[in-house]
């Protein structure tokens, strides 16, 4: 599968931005899927991540109540709502799909997009 993220830009703190992953391939609706974040200089971190149905979520405890995972599997597509955003928000943002399961741990994870930038202001 190929993923595409899109809808990063520049916003100021407090605002919402909501990016989309939109991805080839048949076989969309039975890989996990995650979001994760670089910020410049630092690791690649875990954000949120579901389940191949969208039943089930998991969130970075930064985000908890800002942020809202969702996938539309008729779409081949994957979406993270943020708001209220924050200027630790700041990183490109990778959207992931996984063969196996939902995870926080980047190694589960077998396919990526190129990112997205998302720069939130003071």
């Amino acid at each position: 599968v190929q993923l595409q993220a899109s809808g990063g830009g520049l916003v100021q703190a407090g605002g919402s931005l909501r990016l989309s992953c939109a991805a080839s391939g048949r076989t969309f609706s039975t890989y996990a899927m995650g979001w994760f974040r670089q910020a410049p200089g630092k690791e690649r971190d875990f954000v949120t991540a579901m389940t191949w149905s969208g039943g089930t979520t998991y969130y970075t405890d930064s985000v908890k109540g800002r942020f809202t995972i969702s996938r539309d599997n008729a779409k081949n597509a994957m979406y993270l709502q943020m708001n209220s955003l924050k200027p630790e928000d700041t990183a490109v943002y990778y959207c992931a799909a996984s063969r196996t399961r939902y995870s926080r741990n980047i190694r589960e994870y077998d396919y990526w997009g190129q990112g997205t930038l998302v720069t939130v202001s003071s």
